[in-house]
């Protein structure tokens, strides 16, 4: 297999040549700033021995091994841990142990030495040339570039000044989508679910640092004030509010755990089992203040009207890519338009027409549900089918949600599969041959007879044949492998 590197001055697009190679082609993707949960504690990663780290023995005399997390920081919070050569150190030795039991890989790897020092390099330098047995390795880098190029089978040089063109090899003027395109050869990481991902799931969530210790604390006290401001209430009173957000980070392209749909998923299960259990709570201290309101139906609206205001966080925040900000902007606006629409905080009011937008919120069939305001509110719907409207009501953003997303994604796929009839076009043509066996040799004979690439046989041959004269492993002995930075 072969180790490619890609060089160039800084600004002149080296990340972005790996996010397109990313974007191209099925590949494991390490970027140089990787995510992680701070708070995950290093030994429950599921297979895999920390033990093989180069730094871990100062952790097991230190007894720490045990205890050590990731550390970073996250939603702004700080949490101690590895620091951040040590986290770089860590994803390079996962994605080493995790692809030990596959070959044929495409690894893609963003400055592996940032914030690495110098006596760790030989660890790095070493790992590579025993990835680069088995698999494709694509990788940038800043530092200690001539031990890379020493080690290297190909060098990819990008410029500043003609982002259309890359030089490879020594050869100038190489189209750059063409150079992308050549950079297929190889596999994705195949994931085996198993019960060690549920398990970690688990211990990493309900942990000490894994926050919902804080948010039960929260809930107690909060709703310990309610008992307290509103005990022995007279009918008519009642409040509500919750607010829980979650966010889930780069983990799984880390091959840390085996699916994003899987953890997402477990990460959505928990927020709505989080509400629940908040709502039981929250309806337990109300109904300890007033005794009007206990019936089984007012518990099932208390529930299906917290969901409404916490669903558009949960479908935003884990299932687009919008930023934070930008999650915490729009995944507010049920609230907003809860005040503004509902008609609850103003009943009977309104524009004719706008006003009937009060109809599309639970918080509307809930007031109605409440004996002194249902007097007040306008347009109440017959109370044996109130329940029913807000349930209905409060499924209707999730329901706009997905259909936006299957309508996005329907877009999506007319959009790539056009641009992909031109990819396999040009992939068959005698430039891409030639290119592709420039960095490939031999190797890449078969897949572009898969491609069923323009030129003959014999004639890619004669070019595999020429490309590979002259060309070595590109391996360094040990004693060579941490100096020429």
């Amino acid at each position: 297999m072969t180790l490619t590197v890609c060089v160039g001055a800084s600004g002149s697009g080296k990340t972005t040549f790996l996010n397109d190679v990313h974007k191209s082609h099925k590949c494991t993707y390490i970027r140089q700033y990787h995510n992680l949960r701070p708070y995950i504690a290093v030994s429950a990663i599921p297979n895999f021995d920390p033990t093989k780290l180069p730094y871990w023995d100062i952790y097991v005399k230190e007894k720490k091994a045990h205890n050590i997390i990731v550390g970073g920081t996250i939603a702004g919070q700080f949490m101690a841990g590895l620091s951040g050569g040590q986290r770089k150190l860590l994803l390079f030795e996962l994605i080493f142990q995790r692809t030990l039991q596959q070959d044929n890989l495409l690894i893609v790897l963003d400055e592996p030495f940032a914030g690495v020092t110098d006596d760790f390099v030989p660890f790095i330098v070493g790992r590579l040339n025993e990835m680069r047995k088995a698999h494709n390795i694509l990788l940038v880098t800043n530092d200690h570039v001539n031990t890379l190029k020493k080690m290297a089978d190909n060098t990819v040089t990008v410029s500043a000044i003609d982002r259309s063109t890359v030089q490879i090899n020594g050869k100038e003027g190489v189209d750059r989508e063409l150079a992308l395109l050549a950079m297929s050869i190889g596999d994705a990481y195949q994931h085996t679910a198993s019960n060690k991902d549920l398990e970690f799931f688990r211990d990493v969530e309900f942990s000490k640092q894994g926050g919902l210790l804080n948010v039960a604390l929260f809930a107690v006290f909060a709703f310990g004030f309610f008992l307290l401001m509103f005990w022995d209430s007279g009918e008519g009173s009642e409040a509500l509010l919750v607010d829980w957000r979650i966010f889930m980070v780069e983990e799984a392209e880390a091959l840390l755990h085996s699916s994003k749909t899987m953890n997402k998923a477990l990460k959505t299960l928990l927020t709505l089992g989080l509400l629940f259990v908040i709502t039981v709570i929250q309806f337990g201290c109300m109904a300890a203040v007033l005794d009007t309101l206990t019936s089984a139906e007012f518990f099932i609206a208390i529930l299906f009207d917290n969901l409404s205001l916490l669903v558009m966080i949960i479908c935003l925040g884990l299932y687009t890519d919008l930023s934070d900000q930008a999650v915490q902007i729009f995944g507010s606006t049920p609230f907003l338009f809860m005040i503004f629409f509902s008609t609850t905080f103003s009943p009977g009011a309104g524009v004719r027409g706008v006003k009937e937008l009060r109809y599309l919120f639970p918080r509307f069939y809930l007031w109605c549900m409440l004996p002194d305001d249902v007097v007040e509110m306008e347009g109440c719907p017959d109370e044996n089918n109130t329940t029913l409207y807000l349930v209905l009501a409060s499924l209707f953003t999730p329901f706009c949600f997905v259909v936006t997303k299957v309508g996005m994604k329907f877009c999506a796929n007319r959009h790539q599969s056009k641009g992909k009839a031109t990819q396999r076009e040009a992939m068959k043509t005698l430039k891409f041959a030639e290119l592709q066996l420039e960095l490939f040799g031999e190797k890449a004979l078969k897949n572009l007879k898969d491609l069923g690439s323009n030129v003959s046989n014999e004639n890619l041959q004669k070019l595999a044949e020429t490309s590979s004269r002259g060309k070595g492993t590109g391996d360094i002995p040990d004693e060579e492998e941490g100096v020429g930075y």
